[in-house]
């Protein structure tokens, strides 16, 4: 992602997809090699992620974890520094809502980037970018004056 939070641009977007058929262990690795694959392919300057939330109801969270992790360790392979940002921070940052739903955040990255995003991962993925571009230069400004 480049430019500013309110002309972002997206220089690459998508999500990986993996098999449920293939091992599990395979599978964190193809995530690990496809973030690796495109941090090879760009200058990146920051990761940003969204903090790990556990839902009482949710039965997925440690695959969840595992993935995050995989990709963790690409960005960290390549010494791409991360920075992590709740849920309802990166939902403010692109709606002005930090309860906005699924679709919202959807519709505003869509309107920010200009481009269609087939995949709410990858709709949620840009959200953190954006939302990294507009607090990142106020943390650094921060950090200088302390």
């Amino acid at each position: 992602m480049k430019g500013s939070p309110t002309r972002p641009r997206a220089v690459e977007w998508g999500t990986f997809r993996t098999s449920p058929r293939e091992a599990h262990a395979d599978r964190l690795w193809r995530l690990h090699e496809g973030l690796s694959e495109v941090l090879a392919r760009h200058r990146i300057e920051h990761g940003a992620v969204e903090s790990f939330f556990v839902h009482p109801a949710s039965t997925s969270s440690m695959g969840v974890a595992e993935a995050r992790g995989a990709l963790l360790a690409a960005l960290a392979r390549h010494a791409v520094p991360v920075v992590e940002y709740s849920p309802s921070a990166i939902k403010q940052a692109v709606t002005g809502d930090g309860r906005a739903d699924k679709d919202g955040v959807r519709t505003m990255v869509e309107r920010l980037c200009g481009a269609k995003v087939k995949s709410s991962h990858a709709a949620d993925a840009l959200a953190v970018a954006i939302c990294h571009l507009g607090t990142a230069p106020l943390a650094r400004a921060i950090r200088r004056a302390q």
